[in-house]
C-alpha cells in the first residue's frame, strides 16, 4: 500500500504556536529580528519570501541585506561584523548561493555565534559533534522533530543519509547519533549506493539531485525523507522518486515536506538566540 505522507505543515504548526507562546510571555518583550543576507538568485529570494511569510505572524522582523555580485570577500566580512555589533539584530542567516568569487565557507567564519540563525558556525557545529547543548542546522533538525511527531522511533535503528553538505548531511550524523541511531554516510564517492541505501530503516535524502533515490534502491517498509528541491520545469521534484511512495511505509512530499518545518525551526532558534543574549 503507497506510503503514509509525513507533512511538514502540522510539525511547523506546532512549533510556532509554541514560540508565538514564548515570545507572548517573555517577560523582556524584546523584539526579534533576523537579517537575511541574499544575493541575487530566484531559489534563494524564493527562500527569503518564505522566510518572512513564516516570520511576520510571530511578529519577527526580516532584514534583507542585498549582496551584489560584484562584492568582494572584504565587503562581506565588513557588512557581517556591522550585523555582529548591531543590538538590535538578533540573528543573521546568509543564503546560498553567494555572489560569484565568495567562499561557501564565509558565512560560518564571519558571523558571530551568538547570532548564528542557523548552526553553521565552527562554535555550533563543533558543540552539535561533542553532543553539547548548539543551535543545530534548521533543515536536519527539521527531520527529527518530523520523526518525533509522527511517533517514528529512531533509537536502535539503522540510518541511511545521502548527502555530506555541512548543513545537512553532517550535522544530521550528530543528530541521529544523538538519537542512538546507527548511521552510514554516503556521497558522490560511495560505490553501489543502492547497495548502502537498501540497508536503511531510516533514509535520509540531501543530495540535490532530481529523482535519485529510485524504489529499487530501497528496502520494503522503509521511511524515507526527501530534503531535495530541484526545479523541473515548472515543478518542485525531490530527490527521491515519486515511485518510491509505493515502497516505503512513511515518505516526505515534496513540497510541503521538510521545507515549512526549517522554517518554524529557525523562528525557534532565533528565540533561542535572543534567550542567550539576554543571559
Amino acid at each position: 500500500m503507497p506510503a503514509r505522507l509525513l507533512e511538514g505543515h502540522p510539525v511547523a504548526e506546532e512549533i510556532l504556536r509554541d514560540v508565538r507562546e514564548q515570545i507572548r510571555t517573555s517577560a523582556t518583550q524584546t523584539p526579534l529580528t533576523v537579517a537575511v543576507l541574499l544575493g541575487d538568485d530566484a531559489a534563494a529570494r524564493s527562500y527569503a519570501r518564505a522566510i518572512r511569510k513564516t516570520m511576520a505572524p510571530l511578529g519577527i522582523e526580516v532584514r534583507t541585506v542585498p549582496l551584489d555580485d560584484s562584492m568582494h570577500e572584504e565587503r562581506f566580512r565588513e557588512i557581517v561584523t556591522q550585523l555582529n555589533r548591531q543590538a538590535d539584530i538578533t540573528g543573521i542567516l546568509a543564503l546560498q548561493p553567494l555572489p560569484p568569487g565568495l567562499p561557501r565557507s564565509l558565512p560560518a567564519l564571519s558571523i558571530a555565534p551568538e547570532k548564528d540563525v542557523d548552526g553553521i558556525t565552527p562554535v555550533n557545529a563543533g558543540r552539535l559533534l561533542l553532543g553539547l547543548p548548539a543551535i543545530a542546522p534548521s533543515t536536519p533538525a527539521g527531520a527529527m522533530e518530523l520523526l518525533r511527531y509522527y511517533g517514528i522511533p529512531v533509537s536502535g535503528r539503522r540510518a541511511v543519509i545521502v548527502g555530506r553538505s555541512p548543513v545537512v548531511g553532517r550535522p544530521l550524523v550528530s543528530l541521529l547519533l544523538a538519537a542512538d541511531a546507527t548511521v552510514t554516510v554516503c556521497h558522490r564517492k560511495t560505490s553501489d549506493l543502492a547497495d548502502v541505501t537498501r540497508t536503511a530503516e531510516l533514509l535520509f535524502v540531501a543530495a540535490g539531485s532530481p529523482a535519485l533515490i529510485k524504489p529499487d534502491m530501497v528496502r520494503p517498509g522503509t521511511v524515507v525523507i526527501d530534503f531535495g528541491v530541484n526545479a523541473v520545469g515548472e515543478h518542485l521534484v525531490g530527490d527521491v522518486d515519486p515511485a518510491v511512495a509505493e515502497v516505503a511505509s512513511a515518505i516526505t512530499p515534496v513540497p510541503g515536506g521538510t521545507g515549512p518545518v526549517t522554517n518554524a525551526i529557525l523562528a525557534r532558534n532565533l528565540l533561542t538566540l535572543a534567550k542567550l543574549q539576554r543571559s
